[in-house]
């Protein structure tokens, strides 16, 4: 049994870490971005999805989905849009936006909003990418906008700190050192909003808090490769078999076996997408006896054979290289000004 399938989904979809930046803002101001799949090509190409996140670490402010109402921010609180929706930042809610600025650059870069006298906010932003295709359950069990307040009152007053230390001194390894620590404060996101979902949630997430659920989940991320049955399930779970298939599919939202299917495609893509293994030794790993079944099974998930695939996959590894290059050839400590996109501007 898997003791942490969380870990596994996160290692799976390849999360990866990018593109941080202070903010240093001065009343008024106000700030839309865009919806985050357009800015993919800029931050991190080589992601299928960018997952957007601030934190605010001093003064107040207000964010959310356009059209939407914003919420309150306090020091310590950070908001994340785990579908990548276009958002506003804002340090008052009726404030009318009448631009979108351009995206700005990475640390040590220093963004400054608004043109008043002092700052009175400041905030820590960035973006995580991960694979969405073939099968990411976190994601299609996330809300649109997440807001944690005070999660970054505790140990992740580190990070916001830690980001800005290791950003600024350049010193070696310090974008590794930057991609754990987002991975980090994204875990505690996800751990914080699976303790407050209310009881009789439904989602992969709140499967991982049910008690038979979760062992079910954790009997098939522990091997995905095994010949598993409704019945060996069900007996791993001490349940019988129609109570745990209709647990199951109620939760997740889904049959165990379907999940499974899904959940092989995912690794199968993950060792396709980083390896050099042929499909036929990947098909016996994610448990196909044959690489023709797998491979019309991977066919009808994604629409093209795992070569092709993984052809595709090689290609856009190698764009995601020469626009970090041309990132880091470009790159070098400055301050920004962005002017501010509200009515008073």
């Amino acid at each position: 049994m898997s003791a942490d399938p969380l870990a596994d989904v996160l290692r799976a979809v390849r999360l990866d870490a990018a593109f941080f930046r202070a903010v240093e803002a001065r009343e008024p101001w106000s700030v839309k971005t865009v919806a985050a799949r357009d800015l993919t090509p800029r931050i991190l190409p080589g992601a299928e999805h960018l997952i957007p996140y601030h934190i605010l670490t001093a003064g107040r402010c207000w964010g959310g989905l356009i059209g939407e109402p914003l919420v309150a921010l306090d020091p310590g609180d950070v908001i994340v849009f785990p579908h990548g929706d276009a958002h506003v930042m804002s340090s008052d809610p009726e404030l009318r936006i009448k631009s979108v600025p351009a995206t700005p650059g990475r640390y040590p870069e220093t963004v400054t909003l608004g043109e008043g006298v002092r700052v009175t906010a400041t905030l820590v932003c960035g973006f995580l990418g991960c694979d969405q295709r073939p099968f990411n359950p976190l994601l299609s069990t996330l809300p649109r906008r997440l807001h944690l307040p005070g999660l970054s009152s505790g140990w992740l007053q580190f990070f916001a700190r830690q980001v800005v230390e290791e950003s600024r001194a350049r010193r070696a390894g310090a974008d590794s050192v930057l991609t754990r620590l987002a991975e980090l404060m994204f875990v505690e996101v996800l751990r914080r909003y699976i303790e407050t979902l209310p009881p009789g949630q439904r989602g992969w997430l709140a499967g991982l808090r049910d008690d038979v659920v979760g062992r079910g989940l954790g009997l098939l991320h522990g091997a995905p490769a095994h010949p598993w049955t409704i019945d060996e399930l069900a007996g791993g779970v001490a349940m019988s078999r129609s109570a745990f298939a209709e647990r199951f599919t109620v939760i997740v939202g889904q049959p165990p076996m379907q999940y499974l299917a899904q959940w092989r495609m995912q690794l199968a893509a993950g060792r396709l997408a980083t390896g050099n293994a042929k499909v036929a030794a990947i098909a016996e790993e994610v448990g196909y006896e044959s690489d023709v079944a797998f491979s019309r099974a991977f066919k009808r998930l994604m629409g093209v054979a795992p070569a092709a695939w993984r052809r595709a996959r090689e290609g856009a590894a190698g764009t995601a290289l020469v626009h970090g290059a041309a990132r880091a050839r470009s790159h070098s400590p400055s301050r920004s000004r962005v002017q501010p996109a509200s009515a008073s501007a």
